[in-house]
C-alpha cells in the first residue's frame, strides 16, 4: 500500500519547523475552526451524565434514528434507522463497505482525481482499482458516456464523491440524473456516494445520487461529521446503506472495533439532531471558506502559467500547473508535481500536495482551511517563487 501524501507532506514541514522555519501548511483537509460550542458542551454533558460505557455497534439508537431523519428531511433518502451504521470516521465507513461487498476480481470504478484513500482501499478489500480520468476540460467531473465506457462485467462498485477532494466541484442534480440513468442499466452496480463535505457548497445546492428512485437500492451513502461541523478528531462517520449491507457492516465492525466512541456520538447527536444550535457558528466557519476561495483563485487566476477552475464545495482548489514543468531556478529542475510541490515547500515555505496523489499529475492541491493573513502571505510567496522558474 502507498503512504497517504497529504500526511507525508504535512511530515515535512513539521520537520522544516523543527528547523526554525515558518512554514505556511495548505496541504491538511481540515477545517481550522474550533467545533461549535453547544456540540463540545453536549460531549461535556455526556460525561457528567456517564455516557461513558460500551454503545451499540451500529451506534447509539438516538443518533441512528437522527442520521436517518436527517437523511430524509434534508437529501430525500429512503431509510430508518435501521439502515444507519455509526463507525469511527468516515474513513472507518468507507473501509466496512468495501470489505463487506468486495471480492477478489471485482473492479472498482475511481473517478480520477480522487481522494488518496480510495484506491488503497479497495486493494486493501481485495478490489480492483480502475481510474476514470477526468481532466480540467470538464471541470474534473465524469460525464455518462465515460462511466457507461469504463463499465465491465467484472465492476461491482463505483465510488462518487460530491463535492469532490480534491477539485472542490459538486455535481448539479441534471448531472446526477444522467449517471443515474447510467447505474441504472447495470444491476450488478453498487454505488458508494461520499458527501463528507455536504455542507461546504458555495453556489448551487448539494444533492444525493441515493435521492434517484432508479437507483437508490444500490446507493450506499458515506458521510460523517468532522468537515461540516468541524469535528475532525471525535472521529465519527456513519453510512446510510441497504439494510443487507448495513448488517454486513455491523456483523464486520462488531468484530474489529465495535461500537464508535460514547461521548463523540451523543456530541454528535446534538450536531445532526439540533442543527440550530450551531447555525450562528458554522455559518461564521461557511463564510470564512466562501471569501477565502474567492481571494485565492483570485490570486491564482492573476500567476502566469497557473490554471484553476472555481470549486463549488469543500476547501481545496486544483489548479493545473504543467505550464512549469521542464522549468528550473538555479540548480532545482522542476520536473513534474512532486517537483514543483517541493520547490514551493523549500523556496515559498508553503506545503501544498502533488496532483499525482489523487491521480492528476498537472496539477497540484492548494487547500484554503487557513487563515486568511496565511493565505496571503503563502500567495504572495508562491506568486515570487513562480515567477523565478524559467
Amino acid at each position: 500500500m502507498c503512504p497517504s501524501a497529504t500526511l507525508a507532506m504535512s511530515e515535512k514541514s513539521a520537520q522544516l519547523r523543527s528547523q526554525g522555519i515558518d512554514v505556511i501548511n495548505l496541504s491538511v483537509g481540515e477545517p481550522d475552526f474550533s467545533t461549535p460550542s453547544a456540540i463540545k458542551e453536549a460531549g461535556i454533558q455526556a460525561i457528567m451524565d456517564n455516557k461513558t460505557h460500551y454503545t451499540p455497534v451500529a451506534g447509539i439508537p438516538e443518533l441512528r434514528k437522527a442520521i436517518a431523519d436527517k437523511l430524509k428531511r434534508e437529501d430525500g433518502l429512503y431509510c430508518e434507522p435501521e439502515n444507519i451504521v455509526v463507525s469511527n470516521g468516515a474513513k472507518h465507513s468507507l473501509a466496512n463497505v468495501m470489505m463487506t461487498i468486495l471480492e477478489e476480481g471485482d473492479e472498482v470504478l475511481i473517478p480520477s482525481p480522487y481522494w488518496v484513500s480510495y484506491p488503497e482501499l479497495a486493494k486493501l478489500s481485495d478490489g480492483t482499482p480502475k481510474f476514470i480520468h477526468c481532466g480540467i476540460e470538464t471541470d474534473f467531473k465524469m460525464t455518462p458516456e465515460q462511466l457507461e465506457a469504463n463499465i465491465s462485467p467484472k465492476t461491482k462498485l463505483l465510488i462518487f464523491n460530491s463535492p469532490s477532494n480534491p477539485t472542490g466541484m459538486l455535481y448539479n442534480r441534471e448531472e446526477l440524473a444522467a449517471l443515474a440513468e447510467v447505474i441504472a442499466r447495470y444491476p450488478q452496480l453498487y454505488v458508494v456516494s461520499d458527501e463528507i463535505y455536504e455542507y461546504l457548497v458555495y453556489e448551487g445546492k448539494h444533492e444525493s445520487l441515493g435521492s434517484f428512485k432508479n437507483i437508490y437500492d444500490r446507493v450506499i451513502i458515506v458521510n460523517g461529521v468532522s468537515k461540516g461541523f468541524a469535528m475532525t478528531g471525535w472521529r465519527i462517520g456513519y453510512i446510510a446503506a441497504p439494510v443487507e449491507i448495513a448488517k454486513a457492516c455491523t456483523k464486520l465492525q462488531g468484530q474489529y472495533t465495535s461500537g464508535p466512541n460514547s461521548i463523540a456520538q451523543w456530541a454528535s447527536l446534538k450536531a445532526i439532531g439540533d442543527p440550530d444550535s450551531t447555525k450562528e457558528e458554522l455559518a461564521i466557519m461557511h463564510e470564512a471558506f466562501k471569501n477565502r476561495r474567492d481571494y485565492m483563485m483570485k490570486r491564482l487566476n492573476n500567476m502566469e502559467g497557473v490554471e484553476a477552475r472555481l470549486p463549488n464545495g469543500a476547501f481545496y482548489i486544483f489548479p493545473d500547473v504543467k505550464y512549469f514543468f521542464g522549468k528550473s531556478y538555479g540548480d532545482v529542475n522542476i520536473k513534474d508535481d512532486k517537483d514543483l510541490a517541493m520547490y514551493l515547500l523549500n523556496e515559498a515555505h508553503v506545503a501544498i500536495v502533488p496532483g499525482s496523489a489523487f491521480g492528476n499529475a498537472d496539477c497540484v492541491r492548494i487547500s484554503y482551511a487557513a487563515r486568511m493573513e496565511k493565505i496571503e502571505d503563502a500567495m504572495d510567496q508562491i506568486e515570487k517563487a513562480l515567477a523565478q522558474l524559467h
